[in-house]
């Protein structure tokens, strides 16, 4: 996970956090301090493992 302040993240903030690093192809890497916070992480990524990407990946964009 890219060097986030996590001070002031949300539950919210931590699902989209896990989503976007599932979906970039990165390694799952939750939180250690809080569990609630590696919670959310964890659910997000598997939710991202899940679902597409938003986003279309650059090499299909310039396919197009």
């Amino acid at each position: 996970m890219d060097q986030v302040s996590d001070t002031f993240m949300t539950d919210e903030d931590w699902i989209n956090q896990g989503k976007a690093d599932a979906w970039a192809g990165k390694p799952k890497h939750s939180p250690e301090h809080d569990p609630q916070a590696a919670s959310m992480y964890d659910l997000g990524y598997c939710e991202g493992e899940i679902e597409r990407s938003p986003v279309k990946p650059k090499n299909l964009e310039q396919q197009n």
